[in-house]
């Protein structure tokens, strides 16, 4: 396998033709149809199906391609981490990070970031599951931030435990259900939730079924965070998420939690990177510190 011929099978993915390939690339036609050739060759599989309607990936495709996503990023980062070190542009990173992290320490690790990395050009990801997983297995995020069931994670994928944070309902103030003094009299609440596997709500659902006790109304699925939060505010939906986040004076305006129930057991909140694959200069200095600055809110339970 070569460069140029796992860029060619990528942008196929990207721009969903040969001839959007060829175009990005700046090739002929039948010099990328070449480099796909030979690439199915050497792998002794079919990895394109072409039609009148298009080109489609075969199962083996569909797996070199994350591969080959995956080892262009990192050679791309080396490329860029080589440059930085002879004194060219600034490093690239991209972190994923939960709403709980920005709303608490992110902005004290930036600050502190900056000063230590001026040139850095830093990129900031929605740190839920459902955003980070794929962009971790193809390199496109450095390492995450965010809050996972470690059991439910791709063997790809190295957790690393950094705290234990308190989980917990919220809805608007006013909210009917608000007095609960039991979980058995939430089964009657409509939810919305991120039902990711590994996510707190994941978590929420399996610990309740263990418990007897089962949601009677349909769940709205919401991987959005924000969207989550303002139909919490709007209307009689039951959110579920970090107790830092609630108490944000901005992010949790309008929002009560339900401080009758019994504690839900708290949930990890840890760094996730890909095995095996090392962070960058700039990428291990920004996961340093958020670790440092994790320690003390770990402390505040």
């Amino acid at each position: 396998m070569k460069d140029h011929q796992l860029k060619a099978l990528v942008q196929v993915a990207e721009q969903g033709s040969i001839r959007g390939a060829a175009r990005a690339l700046h090739l002929s036609q039948s010099a990328l149809t070449k480099a796909l050739r030979e690439l199915e060759a050497d792998l002794g599989a079919e990895l394109l199906v072409r039609s009148y309607k298009g080109v489609d990936f075969t199962p083996a495709g569909q797996a070199l391609l994350s591969r080959a996503r995956l080892a262009l990023s990192t050679l791309d980062k080396a490329r860029d981490e080589i440059r930085w070190l002879r004194g060219g542009a600034g490093i690239q990173v991209t972190a994923g990070v939960t709403p709980a992290i920005a709303a608490t320490i992110l902005p004290s690790v930036l600050n502190a970031f900056q000063r230590e990395q001026p040139d850095a050009s830093l990129t900031l990801v929605e740190g839920m599951l459902t955003n980070v997983l794929p962009g971790l297995m193809e390199g496109r995020i450095d390492f995450a931030i965010a809050a996972a069931e470690p059991d439910g994670l791709p063997y790809e994928i190295a957790f690393e435990p950094l705290a234990q944070i308190m989980v917990e309902p919220a809805a608007r103030i006013g909210h009917p259900l608000l007095g609960a003094t039991t979980w058995s009299q939430m089964s009657e609440a409509r939810w919305v939730l991120n039902l990711a596997t590994g996510s707190m709500a994941h978590q929420l659902v399996s610990w309740l079924d263990r418990q007897g006790i089962h949601l009677s109304q349909p769940v709205v699925k919401c991987d959005s965070p924000a969207l989550m939060t303002e139909m919490m505010r709007r209307t009689d939906l039951v959110g579920f998420g970090p107790r830092t986040l609630f108490q944000d004076l901005l992010f949790g305006q309008g929002l009560a939690s339900f401080e009758s129930l019994p504690p839900f057991p708290p949930t990890t909140l840890g760094m996730l990177k890909l095995q095996g694959v090392p962070l960058n200069s700039g990428a291990q200095r920004l996961a340093t510190l958020f670790i440092r600055h994790i320690t003390p809110m770990s402390r505040q339970g």
